[in-house]
């Protein structure tokens, strides 16, 4: 990347087409005034225009230039009469072993630099000596984060580990609701209870309005925890001698605890507004994703292209709404039947669709399992030759204790057995709702982790499987710059600081989770919503949605789950500190 980046700073860039071109080639003869859409819709291309521009390659490295090698510029290192500039590579040290990475780091660190380190260093002293050596321990930090990361047993953290803890906060949550609506009791607040059944010590006490001083008491908390838990990480990656300097891993240790734990995740990530939005805009990409596959765009289709190809050549018969009035008065009184007639035909093209789809499935599952047996295998038999261990008490569906997130991972799991599954049951209510449903799947679990050939056990045909598409479609590497660039986008829009976004009134709030229900919705057919709510009101399914949706109306209730997730996402990247305390291990680094 970085023989790219010297490259293409000589050539010349390519001019796309825009509306420059599009006036030269228009008539001069004055026309009628464009309407307000078009006008819209040049602004919207202008501002995506210059979004894709900060966050090109070349855009990208010229900024960071500007911002972290600007005493290299001005001796005449940078991009200066024409000459090729050195790479970045040579001026910054690397932060991890991807070139691509690197420049998404490097461009979110110039950001923070520029606004908070720059604002008020560049008023003392006009040096670069003290920017340089933050960068040195950043870069440092992250080398060893990435040696960490290598060690992490990621599809057991994403799968298994977080899924329970979402679990937890799930059960606990409607326990609390429960015990605080239908049952006449002392402790009535949801947030004394959910905090009784799932305790935090950076959230005790439980903040009350009428009484001051517990708000006071629990941010006081919360800020000695966020700094114990900055403090414990940077005496494992630290350097020795950065270590003991105290004031600049003071400084550090206030970055990151206050700015990005703080007012970041503490402070942002654990609002419901905010959880909802980013749950619709995946909800939104995941159906655009579909739409794209299926060839349709929104506003082209015409009436014949909306019928099936079966309805179009007449092999289906009439349309369903032509029957829907003579029949509606006969079978009123009958709401188990289906208010319109199956003719011979459709019965029969019917059964073909099913059954095309049922080969078709069929097919997909032997050939991944018979190619399943090429794929390496999950984890390597241990010395002493003992297996792993039996998952007997994890083969069915309902909640369970948080358990598996308070333990080492000693040996891998089948994924089949991991606690994704139980989670998104728990999170839908399937048991609740469709019990037959639940049963078939905990017997689906019991056959492949049991079953012949125990093809859901660790390494069998399933599992290998599973755990071959978990790396490929989300472990991969090459997702990590697209999501870095991303986050980037969206906190630091044109590579700046944007004002704190106000929070929204309670009708605002309303409507987030309106929209975020409606794309959730939207995502499923319209049959299997209405098999699955049991209603065929639109209106209603929506309300259901936002019933399960509440489990973020809390920010308060929300940072029990999302402080126990940085946690446990901490503990595996330093294990260490869930053996020993930060004093004994500042002690044993120091001497």
């Amino acid at each position: 990347m970085a023989d790219s980046t010297s490259r293409g700073s000589n050539a010349s860039p390519v001019r796309p087409i825009t509306s420059q071109t599009t006036t030269a080639t228009a008539p001069t003869t004055p026309g009628p005034s464009l309407p307000p859409t078009s006008r819209g819709a040049g602004r919207q291309t202008e501002i995506h225009k210059t979004q894709s521009d900060t966050t090109s390659d070349r855009a990208t490295t010229a900024f960071i230039r500007r911002t972290l090698c600007s005493q290299n510029v001005l001796l005449g290192n940078g991009e200066k009469g024409g000459n090729t500039p050195r790479p970045i590579g040579e001026d910054l040290p690397p932060l991890t072993s991807s070139n691509e990475v690197d420049l998404q780091l490097y461009a979110i660190i110039s950001i923070i630099i520029k606004e908070f380190v720059q604002t008020w260093y560049s008023k003392i002293t006009p040096d670069h000596v003290f920017v340089n050596e933050v960068i040195q321990i950043i870069a440092h930090c992250t080398r060893a984060l990435e040696q960490r990361i290598r060690k992490v047993d990621l599809e057991s953290l994403l799968l298994d580990e977080i899924p329970e803890l979402i679990e937890a906060h799930l059960s606990a949550f409607r326990l609390a609701k429960q015990q605080a609506t239908h049952h006449q009791s002392l402790v009535s607040d949801p947030r004394n209870v959910y905090h009784m059944l799932y305790p935090h010590p950076a959230l005790s006490p439980v903040p009350c309005d009428s009484v001051p001083s517990t708000i006071v008491e629990q941010r006081e908390n919360e800020s000695a925890w966020r700094q114990l838990l900055v403090q414990g990480v940077l005496v494992m990656l630290l350097p020795t001698e950065d270590l003991e300097n105290a004031c600049l891993r003071a400084l550090v240790a206030e970055i990151f605890a206050e700015m990005i734990l703080g007012n970041g995740i503490s402070g942002k990530a654990c609002e419901g507004w905010l959880l909802w939005e980013g749950i619709t805009r995946v909800a939104e990409v995941l159906q655009t994703d579909s739409i794209k596959e299926k060839g349709l765009q929104s506003g082209d289709t015409s009436p014949d292209q909306s019928l099936t190809r079966l309805e179009r050549f007449g092999l289906l018969g009439p349309p369903m709404d032509a029957y829907s009035e003579p029949m509606e008065s006969s079978l009123a009184s009958r709401p188990g039947l289906r208010s319109v007639p199956m003719t011979l035909s459709g019965v029969f093209w019917a059964l073909v669709q099913y059954a095309f789809l049922a080969c078709t499935a069929m097919r997909a599952a032997i050939v991944a399992v018979a190619t399943s047996s090429s794929l390496p295998p999950r984890c390597v038999p241990a010395a002493n030759g003992q297996s792993p261990v039996e998952p007997s008490d994890q083969l069915h569906l309902s909640a369970t204790a948080p358990s598996a997130s308070r333990r080492p991972p000693a040996s891998k799991r089948p994924i089949v057995s991991m606690k994704l599954w139980s989670c998104a049951s728990n999170l839908v209510e399937l048991d609740r709702r469709m019990p037959w449903l639940s049963g078939a799947m905990s017997m689906l679990q019991w056959g492949a982790l049991r079953g012949p050939g125990r093809v859901g056990y660790t390494d069998g045909a399933l599992d290998r499987f599973l755990s071959h598409t978990m790396r490929m479609r989300v472990l991969d590497p090459a997702f990590i710059p697209i999501l870095l660039r991303t986050v980037r986008t969206g906190l630091f829009p044109n590579n700046n600081l944007v004002p704190p976004r106000q929070s929204p009134s309670d009708e605002e709030v309303r409507k987030i989770k309106r929209r975020c229900a409606t794309a959730l919705l939207d995502l499923l057919p319209a049959s299997m919503a209405a098999a699955f709510f049991a209603t065929e009101n639109p209106l209603e399914k929506l309300r259901r949605v936002e019933q399960l949706l509440d489990c973020l109306d809390d920010a308060y209730l929300n940072k029990h789950l999302v402080f126990q997730i940085v946690e446990l996402i901490v503990l595996r990247l330093v294990p260490e500190l869930g053996e020993r305390g930060v004093q004994e291990l500042m002690d044993e680094r120091l001497g």
